[in-house]
Formats: structure tokens, C-alpha cells, sequence
């Protein structure tokens, strides 16, 4: 299987574009010959020790273009300069690699920045990166016109590699590991150490006969290499890990994590929830597997050790009460006796006074008198291991059920099941016997068990044996081991999942169970991964996002392709706590990682809400706007003044109204739409609320149906046409009137004093720095290349544009900024024109098929009760619940069900799309009425009726549902309720 990656996704591009327009101003690479006549202007500069990368601007044009970035993309602005490390936040499973390495290439290209070193926190993240550069190489060379580019990893006894990265004139990629060159150099000249002082070095500061008696980090620094951070939380994270990549010498620092510690003039960001909101990751529910209390045995939990001011451990145990049992929580420490805390309950008679109390980490104990004893997070008497034994059988059918599910579409499932002890999970005997532990048991039980089922026999063709196994770290006899996930010993585990990714997604190979000991660390993900449980007797701490983020990544298929099917992209995760105790905790993790506020709004937060500006085109409201809708909200007590959303704002209740003033009630839907945003209990929902929707034969069998099925399927093909003079002139007036006046680029020279700390050699203290205007680029590159890369007009039509401009003259003063902004307009001229031309035809013989609405629904459509309107007139309706995406949606599904004049209806599904140039087209609703007579009707719910309130995008997407429909013969329109239809 060869996987497959998309170039054109919005998320993605935003990343990439916001590192490259950091730099704009940069002069623009140079091709050819006169490339290399020209190196201190194509993005190199040549030294004595190789070619470095020509870095140009200075720090206020670097200020200016972080600002303009950080507005486009609701960040906000630093005050000042953060140093020339730039930060990019990308939430786990979102492509991170990917943004990265592609950048580079990007980078390459506007730039012709060809040095670049990333510097990784593991060999797990190293071979994760080697890995991305492997599968993607081919989709990287047909992005960029095949560029040469070497990538290699820093090996010590490979130095020529260094050499070869400081000389080479074709892109050079360094991947690092932070331990290969952080220790400190001694405060002294290398000729005073001892030859104990030495060998302390890293191999990178010490002088070598193979680099001609010069240090490996000189060649490196000559380079003025950018430097990619990958987990920067993790690579430098304290004084002398920063030091030592200050020592690269870097022209500039990229950083890419989903939790920063230190956001240094960030420039993007994907969080937690605008990666769910956009769909970039699967959906999160929770299977919550608890148990009743069992009041007949002693029971009892440690939960905690304290040493802080004594020794002490917090357990948990049941105390009589005044109507019977319950489970308490308490503090004890050594001589306490649980028969005298429990209120003298009869089964703490014996044995259980504290005897010793452990706190060491990673070996905490509580031990009582007549030898019984827990480690942290264990428990007796309680019903621990039947809770950890329905996980494993909850796993299996969960597993089960969406292989089931899944039969066809060619993607492989996986679970992923966490362990403590290796132990639990298999047995390696003295003399070399392997055996199932008891955790291995109740999985083949269960296996067994369900796919003896008739729902799930013969699913998958494999042995139990061949369907589970697990990865662990070995000892130095090659026995399985109990580790942290963070040892030296873990490093082949993680390769070797890594190295097997595409075995694993291919669905002949059996294994679909993997039991591991940790909840693995960076550098380790597969996107088939749909069911995650955690099966702990002693504490785990792990945190949800660590735990979860395993399973985040969108899948993909068979041929390698990512699935964006809703209905499939679902992480199941099996906990052993309730789900609301799962949401808290996992709500907190976001709100340390990320600073989001759940459950308020900011006063900034209606800032991008649209409406047609005095200019007839599309604007945001603004902060100001903004800001007057946040203080109707509060003073009408929908949120208070900490921007809090409160119980009033109930949008889910039939009675409920949005009260603002006249001045914005045309955007009442949008904001409720943002209110809801704002609350994440929306986002991670309860495997156990959700809904299977019912499908209704009969209603499908109806002539109404029939009837309006035959009217509404036909399909339709597009052509545009346009004159080319009009084109021409379009593109002119944007020029003239959009773009800003073309400002040269700028040259920074500064000078910087090489010294010897305890780092190594730096060249980081700088003793004169100047900047002015560059000269003239006396190369101009081919803008009829470029521009017809961007728009594929011929060079003729080009030609016309930029002589009729007026403003060519502006090429020469900046070649890259004036042809990517002339590009843009002249892609926006041609884009209006295409919709305005556009007409549809009929496709003979061709229409959606009536019959994959029965598909879709013996297949089984589950959705979550969260959204859902239950149909009351079932007889009307193909399904008896209906999937709404906002309130207007809803109010509109209400009013169809309940008016008596309508025969039937329904919301369309998500597969009928009609062909436009800017993508699908998914109108929303199609229904029969009878008064006089029978009536046929497609609509499109919006919250305004008029035009210029609406984004662009969408109005140009419902005119070509105009032309569409119009072709076939189908009264299609767009309203605000059932009250606009005329029947």
C-alpha cells in the first residue's frame, strides 16, 4: 500500500503560508546560470567553509510581516519581536510533519533557502521523520518540479555527511537528535583540556583530522542553517539544550508542537477545537465501563502517598453510614486501623492496620498488617478486575462492530490496548514457554465468545493467535519488560511500529489487537486506530491527551487515500471511569495546553460574523462590533461578566429566543452558532448517546417520493465561458485598485563576534548591525512563467494584463511580492468571470441512484443525540430522526414535520452534490406539498434572505444551484423558514 497526500487542504496551506509570509521581502530565489553569479541575492552566500543561506530582512520588516500573519489568522499580535523563532501549533493527528517538510520545499522555492537542520527530541521522532521523508518524497518531487535535495541523519562517525551539507548548492536536509549536541563545552581553549575533558565533548565540538582539523559545528554554522524544531517542549526545554541551538547559528528557528511551552511569535494555530470543529481528527466518544460498589468484602484503593509533611496515603474504603455503606476517601498513615475509620464495619476486623507506607516514585506503596498489600491504584475487595475484564470484552466488540461496519470500504481497524504490567498480558517462563497472563485470557474468552455470534462470525478470517499481539522493550536476554516509555530501551519498540505502519494498515495482515506497556510518546501514531482502552491496576499517569492522541489521525484506505467519512472517522475510547469524569479531566488538559477558556466567549469573538461592506463586498464586523454584541449578551444574561455562558442560553429548548437590539438581530443565528461553539461538551460526546436512525421502506416506496426522487436526481455537467477582453479588464481594475504600493527589499548586515563558551563555539553576540535598501535584483525572474503556473492563461492574455496595469515598473523593486500578489488577482478576476459564464447540461443516463439511500441505511447511520430533531410524523419522513447543523436547520426540520401541507420531505444526503467551479454543491432539503395541487421543491436554509449578508462562497455556490436546477426543471431557492416557500 502506498499511501497518498492531499496538496490543496486550506489548514495545511494556512501553515505553511504563514512561515513563508514571515519573510516576504526576502528577494526571490534565482534559477540558472546567473543563479550562481548572483549567490548573494538567490538565497546563498558562499564562505570559505561552504554555502550558507542569505537571510536579508531586518527585524522590524520581520515584526511587520509576524503582525500582518498573527491578524490574518486571530492571533494576537506580539508587542515586539520575539527573537527569529517562529512558532506553528498544530494539534495532534493534523500533519505536522507534513506542514514542515513541505515549508521547506516552499521555503526553497519563493527563497531559495536551501540549508535546513531539524532537530528532533528521540530517536522515535527521528525515525517518524525519516519515515514522512520516504512516503512523501515522490509527492514533494511532483510538487516542485523534481528539486534536488539530500536528507541524511547526524551521525558522528559520518562527518563527510556535514561537510557535504556546508558545500552542497542543492537543498540539504540535517535531521538531529538534541542529545548528538547539547553538552556544555568547558570554559577553556580545547588544546588546555585533559583528554578526560575531551572525550566529554560531543563529537560535534571537538576538532577532527576529518574536517581539516576544524570542528563538525563550524561547518554547520557557516550555513546559518533554519532550524526546525519538532516537539520543541521536549528538545529544548532547558538552559543547555537552548544554548546549544542558539550554537547552530540559525538564520531562523521554525517550531512545531500541538502544547507549546514558549509560543514565540506564533504565527498559526490549530487547536484542539478548530481541528474538531474542521474535522481534521476523528471524533472522540467514551465506552464508560464502571462498577456498582461491592459492600460484602473489605475493600479498599490506594489512591495516592504523600511525604510532603509526613508520611501519609490516601485510600479509599467504605464507611457506615447512616443509611448503610459508602465509599469514603481518607487520609492514613502508619498504625492507622481501617475497622476504626470504617466505623467498626465487620470485614475490617483483621488485617488491616497500616503497616508501611512507601513513597518512592515508581514503587509506592501501602502495606497492612498480616501481609496484604497495594501498589498505587490497586484495590481488593472491589470489583477492579471484572471492571478491566468488560474493557477488554467492550474493546473486542467495539472492534468487531466497526469491521462489520467497515467490510468494503477497504480500511483496516485497529485497537490499541494500554498495560501495566507485561505480566497481565503474557507469560515468558524460565525455560523459553510463552503463555497467556490473565488479560491475554479474557481477550481470547471474548474473541471467542462474540465472533461466535452470528453478527460477527466469519468478519475476520484470521486464527485469535494471529489477531493480538503486543510491543514491548526488551531486556539483554531479549525478554519482554516493564518500562516507562521513556528509556533507552524503548527506542527499538517504537522504530519497529513505526517501520510497520504500512503493514499494519494493510487488512491481509491479521494483527488488529496491539497490547503495549505505555501509553506511547511522540513519534508514534497509526490513523487506523479506533478503539483506544486503557487497562490499569496500578495508577496511571498518563494524561487523556497523551492516552488519546494515539488515535486522533484521520484514516485511510486501502489505496492509501485519507477518509473524511464522519461516519467512520469515531476514536472509541474504553474507560473505566464515568464520562463526565473522562470529559473533565480531558477539558482541564486543553485548558492547561492550550489556554482555551471552555464555557466563555471573549469580547473579540464576533469579530470575523460577516456583512457587505459599504464597498459591496464581504467584511467582518469587527472588534468594536464585536464587542457591543458581547455587552447585550451580558447585560440580557445569557453570559456574565467573565464571559461565562449561562443556563439562559438554551438554544436546544423550542421556546428559547435570542434577544439583541435591532442593530444586529440579521446575525442572531450566527451568534447562538458561535455561543455553542464555545461549548465543548458538544465536542467529545458519550459513546452510549448516540442514536442508530431508523430507516422508513415504506416512505421510500411512496409515489411522493418516487415522484420527487425522479424529478431531483438527474445530473448535470458545467462549462464556463467568458471574453477574453473581459478578463483582461477585470484583472486590470483589481490590480490597480487592490494591490498596495510595492515596497523593495531590505538588507540587514550584521556583524557578530565568535567566542568560545561552555557551549562550544557561538556566534550569537552581535556587535553591529545595519540595514538599508537593496539594490535593484539585476536578474528578474520569468513572471509569465510564474503567473502562468498560477492561473494557466496563455502568455498573450498575460501580457495584455500587466502592459495595461500601469504598474509593471513596480517588478523590478520587488519581483516575488508584486508577481504573488498580481497572481492573486488575476486568479480572483478569473474565478468571478467563470461563475458568471457558467451553464449546466444534462448528462444523459445519469443520476443518483434512489437505491444508496437504502445502502447508507442498512449499513447503519449513527448519529449523536446532540444534534438530532425527532420526527413526529414519521409517515412523512425517510428517517426518524433528522441530522441538524444549526438552529436555523433545526427550526426549518420542525416546521416541514408539523405543517399539514407537507406530504414528505427530507434533509438531502451528504453524497448529492452538484459540480461547480469552487467545489461540490450540497443543497439542504427536498419536499412535496399539496393544497391544490402537488408541489415539488429543493431549498437551501440560510439565516438571511439577503445577499450581501451572506458570504461570497456562498452565494456563488447557490447561483450555480440555480443554474442547476433551473436546467432540470426543479424549483429550487434559499430560505430563512417554511414561511418563504409559496404552496
Amino acid at each position: 500500500m502506498k499511501l497518498k497526500f492531499d496538496p490543496s487542504l486550506e489548514y495545511q496551506q494556512d501553515a505553511i503560508n504563514a512561515v513563508v509570509d514571515a519573510f516576504a521581502g526576502q528577494p526571490p530565489a534565482q534559477t540558472g546560470a546567473m543563479a550562481f553569479q548572483s549567490l548573494q541575492i538567490g538565497g546563498l552566500f558562499q564562505n570559505e567553509l561552504g554555502m550558507g543561506n542569505h537571510f536579508n530582512l531586518s527585524d522590524d520588516a520581520i515584526l511587520s510581516n509576524i503582525h500582518r500573519v498573527q491578524e490574518r489568522n486571530d492571533i494576537e499580535q506580539v508587542a515586539g519581536l520575539q527573537g527569529r523563532e517562529f512558532s506553528v501549533e498544530m494539534e495532534t493527528g493534523t500533519g505536522k510533519t507534513y506542514i514542515y517538510l513541505r515549508s521547506i520545499f516552499e521555503l526553497n522555492k519563493t527563497y531559495g533557502f536551501k540549508k535546513f537542520i531539524i532537530v528532533v527530541p528521540s530517536v522515535a521522532v527521528r525515525e517518524g521523520v525519516l519515515k514522512s521523508i520516504d512516503v512523501m518524497k515522490e509527492h514533494f518531487q511532483t510538487l516542485y518540479d523534481k528539486v534536488p535535495f539530500d536528507h541524511f541523519v547526524y551521525d558522528s562517525k559520518r562527518l563527510t555527511k556535514v561537510r557535504q551539507f556546508a558545500s552542497s548548492n542543492q537543498v540539504q536536509i540535517m535531521i538531529i537528535n538534541i542529545q548528538s549536541f547539547q553538552k556544555d563545552v568547558p570554559d577553556k581553549d580545547v588544546s588546555e583540556m585533559t583528554e578526560d575533558e575531551l572525550k566529554k565533548l560531543n563529537v560535534i565540538n571537538r576538532e577532527s583530522d576529518r574536517m581539516s582539523g576544524r570542528k563538525p559545528i563550524e561547518f554547520i554554522q557557516a550555513t546559518t542553517p533554519i532550524v526546525i524544531i519538532d516537539e520543541p517542549q521536549s528538545v529544548d526545554s532547558t538552559p543547555k539544550s537552548k544554548r546549544a541551538i542558539a550554537n547552530l547559528n540559525p538564520a531562523a528557528t521554525l517550531r512545531y508542537s500541538a502544547t507549546h511551552k514558549d509560543p514565540y511569535n506564533l504565527l498559526y494555530r490549530l487547536d484542539p477545537v478548530k481541528a474538531y470543529d474542521l474535522r481534521l481528527v476523528k471524533r472522540i466518544e467514551v465506552a464508560s465501563i464502571q462498577s456498582d460498589d461491592n459492600f460484602n468484602d473489605a475493600y479498599v484503593k490506594l489512591l495516592k502517598v504523600d511525604n510532603s509533611n509526613g508520611i501519609k496515603a490516601q485510600v479509599e474504603f467504605h464507611k457506615e453510614g447512616p443509611n448503610g455503606p459508602i465509599p469514603t476517601k481518607a487520609w492514613v498513615k502508619k498504625g492507622d486501623d481501617l475497622y476504626v475509620k470504617s466505623g467498626e464495619r465487620h470485614s475490617y476486623r483483621q488485617g488491616y492496620i497500616v503497616q508501611t507506607i512507601d513513597c518512592t516514585p515508581g514503587s509506592e506503596i501501602i502495606e497492612f498488617n498480616q501481609g496484604r498489600f497495594l501498589e498505587l491504584g490497586q484495590e481488593i475487595g472491589g470489583l477492579g478486575e471484572d471492571v478491566m475484564k468488560a474493557q477488554v470484552r467492550e474493546t473486542v466488540e467495539q472492534h468487531l462492530r466497526k469491521e462489520r461496519a467497515f467490510k468494503g470500504k477497504g480500511i483496516k481497524v485497529l485497537s490499541l490496548i494500554f498495560i501495566d504490567k507485561v505480566s497481565n498480558y503474557r507469560v515468558y517462563n524460565d525455560d523459553g514457554t510463552v503463555g497467556l497472563g490473565k488479560i491475554g485470557q479474557w481477550f481470547e474468552e471474548a474473541y471467542a465468545e462474540l465472533t461466535a455470534k452470528p453478527l460477527f462470525k466469519g468478519l475476520i478470517p484470521f486464527e485469535v493467535a494471529q489477531v493480538h499481539n503486543g510491543y514491548f522493550s526488551q531486556d539483554k536476554q531479549g525478554k519482554p519488560k516493564d518500562t516507562s516509555g521513556k528509556t533507552a530501551d524503548d527506542e527499538g519498540t517504537y522504530s519497529l511500529i513505526m517501520r510497520d505502519k504500512e503493514r499494519l494498515l494493510d487488512p491481509a495482515e491479521p494483527l488488529r489487537f496491539i497490547f503495549s506497556h505505555s501509553a506511547l510518546r511522540e513519534g508514534w501514531d497509526n490513523p487506523n486506530v479506533f478503539q483506544i482502552c486503557t487497562l490499569n491496576e496500578s495508577q496511571s499517569v498518563d494524561r487523556k491527551r497523551q492516552e488519546i492522541g494515539r488515535g486522533l489521525r484521520l484514516p485511510v484506505n486501502d489505496k492509501g487515500e485519507r477518509v473524511h467519512d464522519e461516519a467512520i472517522n469515531r476514536l472509541t475510547v474504553i474507560a473505566n471511569e464515568s464520562y463526565e469524569d473522562f470529559a473533565r479531566k480531558l477539558q482541564t488538559e486543553f485548558e492547561e495546553d492550550f489556554g482555551i477558556r471552555f464555557g466563555r466567549i471573549e469580547k473579540i469573538d464576533f469579530a470575523k460574523l460577516t456583512r457587505v461592506a459599504d464597498d459591496g463586498k464581504d467584511a467582518h464586523i469587527g472588534q468594536e462590533a464585536s464587542g457591543r454584541i458581547w455587552s447585550e449578551l451580558k447585560d440580557n444574561g445569557y453570559i456574565n461578566a467573565a464571559g461565562e455562558i449561562l443556563e439562559k442560553f438554551d438554544p436546544k429548548n423550542p421556546h428559547f429566543e435570542l434577544k439583541l437590539s435591532p442593530a444586529f438581530a440579521d446575525l442572531k443565528a450566527e451568534i447562538v452558532d458561535e455561543l455553542q461553539k464555545r461549548l465543548f461538551k458538544n465536542r467529545v460526546v458519550n459513546a452510549r448517546e448516540r442514536k442508530t436512525v431508523n430507516f422508513r421502506k415504506e416512505v421510500h416506496l411512496s409515489e411522493d417520493f418516487r415522484t420527487l426522487w425522479s424529478k431531483i436526481s438527474q445530473r448535470t455537467r458545467y462549462r464556463v465561458s467568458f471574453e477574453t477582453a473581459d478578463l483582461i479588464a477585470k484583472a486590470v481594475t483589481r490590480i490597480k485598485e487592490n494591490i498596495p504600493k510595492i515596497e523593495p527589499a531590505r538588507i540587514t548586515i550584521s556583524k557578530r563576534d565568535i567566542d568560545i563558551t561552555e557551549a562550544g563555539v557561538a556566534a550569537d553576540r552581535e556587535l553591529d548591525s545595519r540595514t538599508y535598501d537593496a539594490e535593484p535584483v539585476k536578474v528578474l525572474p520569468d513572471i509569465l512563467g510564474y503567473l502562468q503556473n498560477e492561473t494557466e492563461l496563455t502568455r498573450h492574455t498575460l501580457v495584455e494584463i500587466l502592459k495595461q496595469c500601469g504598474r509593471l515598473d513596480e517588478f523590478k523593486i520587488n519581483p516575488q511580492s508584486f508577481m504573488s500578489q498580481v497572481g492573486k488577482q488575476i486568479a480572483a478576476a478569473l474565478h468571478d468571470l467563470m461563475l458568471q459564464g457558467i451553464q449546466y447540461e444534462q448528462v444523459a443516463g445519469q443520476h443518483w441512484e434512489m437505491s444508496r439511500i437504502e445502502q447508507d441505511a442498512e449499513e447503519g447511520i449513527v448519529r449523536y443525540l446532540s444534534n438530532l430533531y425527532e420526527v413526529q410524523n414519521k409517515e412523512k419522513c425517510l428517517f426518524d430522526h433528522i441530522e441538524y447543523e444549526s438552529e436555523v436547520e433545526r427550526q426549518f426540520a420542525k416546521d416541514l414535520d408539523s405543517n399539514i401541507n407537507v406530504k414528505m420531505f427530507i434533509k438531502l444526503p451528504s453524497w448529492f452534490r452538484i459540480d461547480t467551479p469552487i467545489g461540490p454543491y450540497n443543497p439542504d432539503w427536498a419536499f412535496v406539498t399539496e393544497r391544490d395541487e402537488k408541489l415539488y421543491f429543493v431549498r437551501e436554509t440560510k439565516s438571511t434572505l439577503d445577499k450581501d449578508e451572506r458570504r461570497s462562497k456562498e452565494n456563488q455556490k447557490i447561483a450555480c444551484g440555480v443554474r442547476h436546477f433551473e436546467k432540470i426543471g426543479v424549483d429550487f431557492g434559499v430560505v430563512t423558514g417554511l414561511k418563504d416557500v409559496k404552496f
